[in-house]
């Protein structure tokens, strides 16, 4: 998985999988905060962000 996303041009640690079950809600804050934290610090793919389209 981890090649495949690096050759779509995403970072790996954008992307994460855990088991929680619905009776886990402090696990499930608690793995949605550290992956909003990994993300936010990786800031915006740049090759997902538009760029403006240059004018002659």
């Amino acid at each position: 998985m981890k090649n495949l996303l690096e050759h779509m041009g995403i970072e790996p640690d954008r992307l994460h999988f855990s088991w929680i079950s619905s009776a886990e809600s402090t696990k499930f804050v608690s793995v949605v905060r550290e992956i909003t934290a990994k993300v936010k610090a990786l800031g915006p793919n740049e090759r997902f962000v538009k760029k403006e389209a240059k004018v002659a």
